[in-house]
């Protein structure tokens, strides 16, 4: 029994799951102190049996041996099979808030569109670990950018700008920990610069370019394309130090912060929590993202250590673009808060990327930091 219970601990970090029990509970919390009683417990019954799942996979995946994910064969398989998906949806997937992003499965809908972020992760980790020699060689950037272009497009074509925004996300972070030169991290910003040139002039649908404009002039259209924004914005500043208590956030209680269960919960929390339960909100993700790098830095190889960071990029992109579009620095993308807004397929997403990271612990090794700076990719 004493065997077991070291086992366990050395299987689950006790920081990280302290963190993911905080940042689940705040989203639990909040949807419970919505107004509408039959609202509230529709949301909060739904997320608890989702949260309920979503641990029970993380801990099943941590005891499946993570190294049948080196396997090309593997990967390639799930890549391939996400966009099907992907491309089945555009013309059978369910209409959600305008996008054909969603499988309906009865009583419940899947966002395939999560789980391609994990897919992303492993086959550029991948990719990136067999060529850490010379991933100085612009064509393996854009080798690996053919990997991203493909379901980002598809995603697109949803239409769902957001979600083709972290695919790029999570391509430029990888590409960033794998030790890129600054001059082809030029060449990818000049391009980047000109295919959204393009989008811009092709692509992108009236609702989307009506979202980043009222990011540039949020007040030009305080009640079309800018209201979400603004009654973000009120909610969060109306919190001021201390919050006006679990319950009483008018900006959610009065109807005025739409999507206050799913986009915009963060405005929500800091509405009733003010700028001290903010803090701390982001200490115990800090702390999170703290204990994923840990565990990444001692993966057994290059692949390891590369999903690792990979999936602490992830979180943090759509963590940084949420929060920034809660307090109108960043446009609306409709992108949830890791761990917090209510949803299933995000959540299963997002525990089974920390699964197979614990599962790759039971193969890492504690280096010398000095060892580990010169075998990993970035190092010189």
């Amino acid at each position: 029994m004493r065997r077991l219970s070291i086992l366990w601990i050395k299987r689950f970090d006790a920081i990280l799951l302290g963190s993911l029990v905080v940042l689940t509970g705040v989203g639990l919390l909040t949807m419970k102190s919505f107004t509408d009683i039959a609202t509230s417990d529709y949301f909060f019954i739904r997320q608890l049996i989702w949260l309920g799942l979503s641990f029970f996979a993380m801990f099943g995946i941590s005891f499946i041996d993570s190294r049948l994910l080196r396997r090309s064969g593997i990967l390639v398989g799930i890549y391939g099979f996400l966009c099907l998906l992907l491309i089945f949806l555009l013309f059978f997937g369910q209409h959600v808030r305008g996008a054909r992003g969603w499988i309906n499965l009865g009583s419940f809908s899947l966002q395939p569109f999560e789980f391609m972020k994990l897919a992303l992760i492993l086959i550029i980790a991948k990719y990136f670990a067999r060529r850490h020699i010379e991933i100085g060689n612009f064509r393996h950037i854009v080798i690996s950018g053919l990997y991203v272009t493909i379901p980002a497009v598809l995603i697109l074509l949803q239409p769902d700008f957001g979600g083709a925004l972290m695919m790029v996300a999570i391509w430029l972070g990888l590409i960033m920990v794998s030790g890129v030169s600054k001059k082809h991290f030029f060449i990818l910003t000049l391009v980047g610069s000109l295919i959204f040139g393009f989008l811009w002039l092709s692509i992108f649908t009236p609702n989307q370019k009506g979202r980043i404009l009222s990011f540039v002039y949020p007040l030009e259209d305080i009640r079309g394309a800018g209201y979400s924004a603004f009654q973000s914005t009120i909610a969060v500043g109306s919190g001021q130090l201390f919050g006006k208590g679990v319950g009483f956030g008018t900006q959610s209680r009065l109807s005025f912060l739409p999507e206050y269960q799913t986009d915009f919960i963060f405005a929500a929390f800091a509405e009733e929590w003010g700028l001290v339960g903010t803090i701390i909100y982001f200490l115990f993700f800090g702390l999170m993202i703290w204990r994923i790098i840990e565990i990444s830095m001692r993966g057994e190889s290059n692949f390891e250590i590369l999903y690792g960071l990979g999936l602490a990029v992830f979180f943090m992109s759509q963590f940084t673009i949420n929060i920034g579009m809660n307090i109108g620095l960043l446009p609306v993308t409709g992108l949830p808060l890791p761990f917090t807004s209510y949803g299933g397929s995000h959540l299963l997403a997002e525990f089974i990327g920390l699964g197979i990271l614990f599962s790759m612990g039971r193969y890492s090794y504690a280096k010398h930091r000095d060892d580990l700076n010169n075998e990993f990719i970035g190092g010189v």
